[in-house]
């Protein structure tokens, strides 16, 4: 059954329930930027996505994007952010009609425009975020390195994935894939760790 709301009503609303987002969303903003200034950006932004992960349905889906559209360096008002999804750093991008998917855990990246996430998926800041090298060292003492994902504009990421490597635009990243190395544009990988396993372009005499 086809909705009775005409377009020019439904973007009424969902302007509406933008704007009523981002009214009760200040005292949140305004809590982490206090915390910012005692904890760290980060660790008061994770704090913040831990709390409002556990809001349900569409209004989480509001709340959440306001508070990430004040916080984030970049979160388009398309961006959709699922129930029990949980960010942890400020430099995160999060382009025009993004979709994460519920319970994921996101750091360092960019999400191009109509980038598709699904459930339970891993995208922490690059693979080298803990240090491993002094094995005299507990590796929780050694210092990471965080790098920027950029998961290409129109790609898939399927559920429960873990992207430490940059994904082209308009690929497909198989479910349960561990991704360690780039990802071409076009292409559908899959397994541990991911390989091509064909190109989403058409190819042949008849094309």
């Amino acid at each position: 059954m086809t909705s009775s709301v005409s377009p020019d009503v439904r973007e009424f609303l969902k302007h509406l329930a933008r704007s009523v987002a981002s009214l009760a969303m200040i005292p949140q903003v305004l809590s982490f930027r206090l915390r910012s200034r005692i904890l760290g950006r980060d660790r008061a932004f994770e704090g913040s996505t831990q709390l409002l992960a556990g809001i349900p349905g569409i209004p989480g889906q509001y709340l959440r994007r306001a508070f990430l559209a004040a916080a984030l360096d970049h979160c388009h008002d398309s961006a959709t952010i699922c129930y029990g999804t949980v960010l942890s750093r400020v430099g995160a991008r999060l382009d025009a009609n993004v979709y994460l998917g519920p319970g994921c855990h996101v750091g360092l990246v960019h999400l191009e425009r109509d980038v598709l996430v699904g459930s339970g998926v891993h995208l922490p800041s690059g693979p080298s975020t803990h240090g491993i090298e002094d094995t005299s060292i507990p590796i929780r003492e050694q210092p990471g390195v965080e790098r920027l994902v950029t998961v290409g504009h129109g790609a898939w990421i399927g559920n429960a994935a873990v992207v430490l490597a940059d994904v082209g635009h308009d690929a497909v990243v198989g479910a349960g894939a561990v991704v360690t190395r780039p990802v071409p544009p076009w292409a559908i990988v899959g397994g541990v760790p991911a390989k091509v396993l064909k190109s989403r372009l058409p190819t042949g005499p008849d094309h």
